[in-house]
């Protein structure tokens, strides 16, 4: 069983910052490949960042030089760090863990830009 907790989110105004955090909990490697993907009202769930077991980071091309995703392996904690937010990054925000075969997902949590 493996479970992921979000927080962090919350309403922000264009320009701000917000930092995501993800707690990973169950039966998990010491070090697991981890990410964040989100969803808008209407669109489909894309990815944001990822950060392999090796410590490789990867972002879409919409976040890049705004988004840094890092980890703590010591507190199985994953974190987006969110700069210049824009409106189009209003969605839901879902960590995500890789073991196996499949992606485990966690609840998510609201970011709201207003404009």
């Amino acid at each position: 069983q493996v479970q992921l907790v979000e927080s962090g989110g919350g309403l922000v105004q264009a320009g701000g910052s917000l930092r995501l955090t993800c707690a990973a909990s169950g039966t998990i490697d010491s070090i697991n490949a981890m990410a964040w993907h989100r969803q808008a009202p209407g669109k489909e769930r894309e990815l944001v960042a990822g950060i392999s077991r090796g410590g490789s980071t990867d972002y879409a091309d919409s976040v890049k030089g705004r988004f840094t995703i890092s980890r703590d392996n010591a507190k199985n904690t994953v974190y987006l760090q969110m700069n210049n937010l824009k409106p189009e990054d209003t969605a839901v925000y879902y960590c995500t863990l890789y073991k196996g075969l499949s992606p485990y997902w966690g609840q998510g949590t609201q970011v709201t830009v207003s404009s």
